[in-house]
Parts: structure tokens; sequence; C-alpha cells
């Protein structure tokens, strides 16, 4: 027979452990070798056996110095200092009962395979579930804000009964089987020993309440699904992927609790002219090659509408110009905007006349300073056809 291992090593802790540092440590462990997580494996089984002997020992403060003084002897037939424990002999053969409900509750947030919370009450008010829909608008409508009509299906209360599941004029009973309480707590005899667990109550289904006589519309459950049109305001600002929350208007919740949201998810349609950028906005503004040169006032497209841009003479392709607070308004302070923020295209023109090339290369040619202004005002007219 393989000797045993020592107990303290089983757990993976010292001998100065506290009794919260063992309770840990056995939680750790049972996690990690309980048969629902190693399903037919029967090293895990026999880890899970060494582990629940070693805390069942170092759990019990008059075992655990007995352990301290003797070692495994302690728990062998006529041992030294056997005293009241003679015969314990392993996990198991006292028919020991564990609780699991309260063991695996505290580290898997209420539930483990069918454990369940110890003691937390199933027919407790649950909030509803959130409900999560998608539309589109476009550019502009995430500027400027708007309305938008929606139809979501969502469960909600059942008009006909209330939402108590329980036909009209009727009503509803304390179950006598969980008393109440919504769970109910079962032993069972497994190689472990004994486990009590705890679980949603199978007459009531954890609300509870046992319903006599159920509502005909919806069978009891005291919940429809039901269509419904929501007006959502899309503030002025909003960006790509953003969502509303609207709060009350999803699932309806159970035992009377209250209801989820409605999250609203926007996507907003590309613009085929301006492209935002924070709170700013960019776009291209194409200009002759004559207005670059001598320099011209014109109207550029802004999301508030057209405006007047000032060319200064000698503009080089590409320049940056700026016409600022006609950008993204700041969602949060609606009266602080951004920039628009344009780069000046240069347009080259591909097909020119006999004439206009002359006068070009008459110009590169060298023309002195007193004509150029007059030859700038030709080419000026040749190209604008005059």
């Amino acid at each position: 027979m393989a000797e045993k291992r020592d107990y303290y090593e089983v757990l993976g802790i010292d001998k100065n452990a506290s009794e919260n540092d063992i309770k840990r440590a056995y939680r750790k462990m049972a996690k990690k070798y309980h048969p629902d997580n190693n399903p037919g494996d029967k090293k895990a089984e026999e880890m899970m056996k060494e582990v629940n002997e070693a805390y069942e020992v170092l759990s019990d403060p008059e075992k655990k110095s007995a352990y301290d003084q003797f070692g495994h002897a302690a728990f062998e037939q006529g041992g030294a200092g056997a005293g009241g424990f003679g015969g314990f002999g392993g996990f198991g053969s006292g028919g020991m009962e564990f609780d699991m409900g309260d063991i695996f509750g505290s580290m898997f947030g209420g539930g483990f395979s069918g454990f369940g919370g110890g003691s937390s009450r199933k027919n407790g008010p649950q909030r509803g579930s959130d409900v999560s829909v998608n539309i589109q608008i476009s550019f502009e409508e995430a500027i400027f804000g708007c309305k938008k009509e929606i139809q979501i299906n969502v469960t909600d209360k059942c008009d006909t009964c209330g939402g108590s599941g329980a036909k009209p004029g009727t009503g509803t009973e304390t179950c006598h089987k969980c008393n109440g309480t919504g769970q109910e707590r079962v032993v069972q005899n497994s190689i472990f020993g004994q486990m009590a667990t705890i679980r949603t109550c199978s007459a009531c289904h954890g609300t509870g309440k046992i319903i006599k006589e159920p509502c005909q519309s919806c069978h009891g459950t005291g919940k429809v699904r039901k269509s419904k049109k929501i007006e959502v305001n899309i503030p002025k600002g909003i960006d790509n992927g953003q969502t509303i929350r609207i709060a009350g208007m999803g699932e309806t919740g159970t035992n009377g609790g209250s209801y989820g949201d409605l999250m609203v998810t926007v996507y907003i349609r590309p613009d085929s002219f301006f492209v935002r950028k924070g709170m700013d906005i960019y776009c291209d503004v194409p200009i002759t090659f004559v207005q670059a040169i001598l320099g011209d006032e014109i109207t550029v497209r802004t999301i508030d509408g057209e405006q007047k841009l000032t060319i200064k003479p000698g503009t080089q392709p590409n320049t940056v110009a700026t016409i600022r607070g006609v950008g993204v308004p700041n969602l949060r302070n609606p009266n602080q905007r951004g920039n628009q923020v344009m780069t000046l295209k240069v347009k080259i023109p591909t097909d020119i006349t006999a004439k206009q090339k002359e006068l070009l290369k008459s110009f590169y040619g060298g023309e002195s300073e007193e004509k150029k202004g007059g030859f700038w005002e030709k080419v000026k007219k040749d190209f604008k056809g005059e």
C-alpha cells in the first residue's frame, strides 16, 4: 500500500496556515480535481479523495492538533494518541456529509454543476435582461442629432394576469416542498461519503409559489412576447459605434424585479465628401492653378451650408485651410464644435489651346515685372473663356 502523503503537502500549505488558508487551499484543490471537471479520470478521483481526507483533518482543530503531534498514526487503530480518533481510517468511512453548496457556491458565484449557492434565494427579485439593437443614421444626422423610431420584440408582463401567472380571479400558494424558498436540499451517497446539494425546487421551479390555475394567455409564466415601438433620441455629435442606453426598456424582470435596459448601438453611413476625425471634419477642395497663383474668393461646402473662403495669392498645392466652429458638436456640450479642415487641391489643366500655351511660354520665357500683371489678367480671361 502506498505511503500516505503529508496532509499539508496535499493541500499545498505549511503548518502555520490559518483556518482561512486551509479553507482557501481546499477550495482550490476541490475545484481542480472535482469529478465534474475530470469526467472518467481515476487519478483525479483519487486525488479528490486525498484532498477531502486532508481537509477533514486539518479543518478540525482537535484532529489537526492530533495530526500535528502524531501524524497519520493518530488515526490508525491502536496508534499513539488515537484517543477519540482511532478507526478514522480514511475519507468516507465515517459516513461524512458535505454541503457542497457552501463550498462551491463561494467559488463559482452561486452555482457549480447543480450544487447552487448555499444560501441564495432563487425566488427573490431578478432584473430583466438587456436588449441590444443596431441602427444606421446619416453623417448629417450624427452631427445635428435626430429622432429615430425603432421596433423591438421583448418579453414583457402578461397583461391578462399582470405578471402573476395565475388565471384572473385566482391566486398562488406557497410551495409546500420548499416552504417558499425556491430551493430544495438533496442528500446523495457517493464515493466521497454523503453529499448535500442545494438545487432549484423541482415543484415550483424556484419561484417559491405554486399556481393552481395558470393564466391561459401566458401559460402560467407571467410573461409574453410583445412588439414595441420606441422613439430614440440621437444626441448631437454621436460617433460611429457608440451605444445609447435607454433605462427600463428591456426585458421584464422576475418576481418583481426591475426591467432591463435597451442598448442602441449607432452606426453612421460614410459621407461622399466629408470625413470625420474626432470633432473635426476633413475634406478636399479643388481650385484652379490660376486661383492658386493669383488668389481668389471661392464658395465651399460645409456641414452648415455654403461659406466663403479666401485663397491667398501663391497658394501651394495641398495647402490646408481651416474654417473654425463648423465641425462636430461636443457630445457633452453641443455648444462647443470642432473645425472644418480643408486640403486645397490644385487642378492642372490637361487640355489647353495653342494661344494659352503661347502665353505660358511667354511668361516663363522672361516677362518683365511690369508686364506680369497684365499678362496674368490675359491668362485669367483666357482660362475663364472671356
